[in-house]
């Protein structure tokens, strides 16, 4: 039997689970009305459309058709790690009714850029820790929406990493300047319980990539360990590439990473959390405030394994991490 692990959802997350004649409704409060939803992507939009394809059509699902009574504003960076207070405050000019911001970079630049237009999180890490909420169950002020605890669920990724790789003793760990920091403080922590060393690759674009595995092999990292930002999930085919080319185990958090090349994640669904934001947003749309919405966590998480990359690597999967599996990839 798989060794499944799930989140529970925080209150507040009945929306989700109702039956779909009770949401495909149009919202009565938006009779004759065009709502007008900002986005904020996580980098590019071109690697995530089908994230932002979701959130849209679980919008649809809760009755809001494109053209008729919502429309989408989409401000994305023109690469990856770029910044975004621009974008939000272009945003903030056009007067849109909310804003839905992925990962921590660009959220606090809505954060900066409007304390009155409310703000959904898709996803935030640890948003308490980063000072979007007062807490997860009365985050108070104009932003809530989804958290994905990537520090708390860092040590369980390192030790599955461990067990692919049981003769690393030093694990690399790469991750975005702007968005990782809490995820190296946990790696280390988790290291410091397993008996192994981190060696932090710290990156901010797309050209250091090449040289931060350079330095993992020169360090003498038997592994690697990938946090989860915009930035790294934006270039998964590159750090996959890279992660191969050196014969680097690696975990990532999204199964989007796994299936388009890496050895391994473990993490929740790569779109659930955009279903969940526009759950949200339809509930803030009808009167509700942002501050008076519990931040949910995602239902869905699951280790998938690219077996294809393992035989590249020449690695055997350990029979323990395979009946754990959700997803093996042939």
């Amino acid at each position: 039997m798989n060794n499944r692990r799930k989140l529970v959802i925080a209150l507040g997350a009945g929306a989700l689970t109702a039956p779909f004649t009770s949401l495909a409704q149009a919202p009565p409060a938006a009779a004759g009305k065009v709502w007008r939803v900002g986005i904020l992507p996580a980098g590019l939009l071109a690697p995530r459309k089908f994230q932002w394809d979701a959130f849209m059509q679980r919008m649809r699902e809760l009755g809001y058709v494109e053209g008729k009574n919502v429309d989408y504003v989409i401000r994305a960076p023109e690469k990856e790690g770029a910044a975004y207070d621009a974008l939000a405050a272009d945003l903030v000019r056009l007067n849109v009714d909310v804003i839905v911001a992925s990962v921590a970079v660009a959220i606090g630049a809505a954060k900066k850029a409007t304390q009155s237009i409310p703000i959904v999180m898709c996803p935030s890490s640890d948003p308490v820790a980063l000072g979007f909420v007062a807490s997860l169950r009365q985050p108070g002020g104009n932003i809530t929406g989804v958290n994905i605890q990537f520090e708390e669920t860092t040590g369980r990724r390192l030790q599955m990493l461990r067990e692919m790789a049981p003769k690393a003793s030093r694990i690399a760990f790469i991750w975005d300047t702007a968005d990782g920091k809490l995820q190296l403080e946990a790696a280390e922590t988790a290291a410091r319980r397993l008996g192994v060393q981190v060696l932090s690759l710290e990156v901010g674009t797309a050209e250091a990539l090449p040289a931060a595995f350079d330095a993992a092999v020169k360090g003498r990292a038997g592994a690697l360990l990938v946090a989860q930002s915009g930035f790294t999930f934006g270039l998964r085919a590159q750090i996959a590439g890279l992660a191969l080319k050196h014969r680097l185990p690696a975990m990532y958090v999204l199964p989007a990473n796994a299936v388009g090349g890496g050895l391994m994640s473990y993490g929740p669904s790569d779109t659930e959390f955009y279903r969940q934001a526009a759950g949200f947003v339809d509930k803030i749309f009808k009167g509700a405030k942002p501050g008076d919405l519990p931040v949910e966590q995602p239902l869905k998480w699951e280790l998938v394994i690219n077996m294809k990359t393992a035989k590249a690597m020449g690695i055997t999967v350990p029979q323990v991490l395979l009946l754990q599996a959700e997803r093996v990839i042939e």
